[in-house]
């Protein structure tokens, strides 16, 4: 058992140490990215323009062209509305930089995520994770769990079972207590905490 949670805590450090890694090269390419857009003169006269908008209701080169015509009069007939490569070049950047965000928003909120869960189960005492434990290990293995059924699991009296969960819940340790049809309480671990955190990963951070 010391081995696997040994194990567990090695593996657990080399995901920490590769998300902060991702993390580091993704900031650093979403500033490269960044520069690279300010400095293209196509980006930089779209912004000039955008700062310095001449009116034209004043210009009498207006007669030239005519209200009606979809082509410009100095680029041989070629639609005005055409989109230029340019700015295509220019959008796929943008986008490329809105998901290197997305994804960096990602990896910040994982580890956060991950920071949450070792400090509520410091919280608990020895006796209090083995009983937590044991939930989730007969949740995985398909079992409907009760008082008598875990108080079986882990020799202890149905009395202190039921303290222990509440001492569990009370420490906000996510845990669902479901009525049954028999009138039984079943405990069952939620989901989103299956999604966030193995019971391995969560013994190996409880345990840093």
């Amino acid at each position: 058992m010391p081995d696997q949670i040994k194990e567990a805590f090695s593996k657990v450090k080399q995901d920490i140490e590769l998300l902060k890694t991702q993390l580091d090269y993704l900031t650093e390419e979403i500033a490269q990215l960044k520069r690279t857009q300010e400095n293209n003169p196509t980006y930089q006269a779209e912004n000039q323009t955008l700062q310095h908008t001449t009116p034209t209701h004043h210009s009498p080169l207006e007669a030239l062209k005519s209200p009606k015509t979809p082509f410009s009069t100095g680029n041989d007939g070629v639609p005005t509305n055409k989109p230029t490569n340019q700015r295509i070049g220019n959008e796929g950047v943008s986008d490329r930089i809105n998901h290197l965000e997305r994804v960096s928003e990602i990896l910040n909120s994982l580890d956060a995520l991950k920071k949450e869960v070792r400090i509520k189960f410091k919280k608990l005492t020895s006796q209090e994770m083995l009983v937590f434990s044991a939930i989730y290990e007969l949740n995985e293995q398909g079992y409907d769990v009760d008082y008598q059924v875990l108080a079986q699991k882990c020799n202890l009296s149905e009395i202190s079972i039921r303290d222990y969960t509440h001492k569990i819940i009370k420490k906000g340790i996510p845990l669902d207590k479901i009525k049954q049809d028999n009138n039984k309480i079943a405990l069952k671990i939620p989901e989103d905490l299956k999604k966030i955190a193995s019971l391995v990963t969560i013994q190996t951070l409880r345990a840093l």
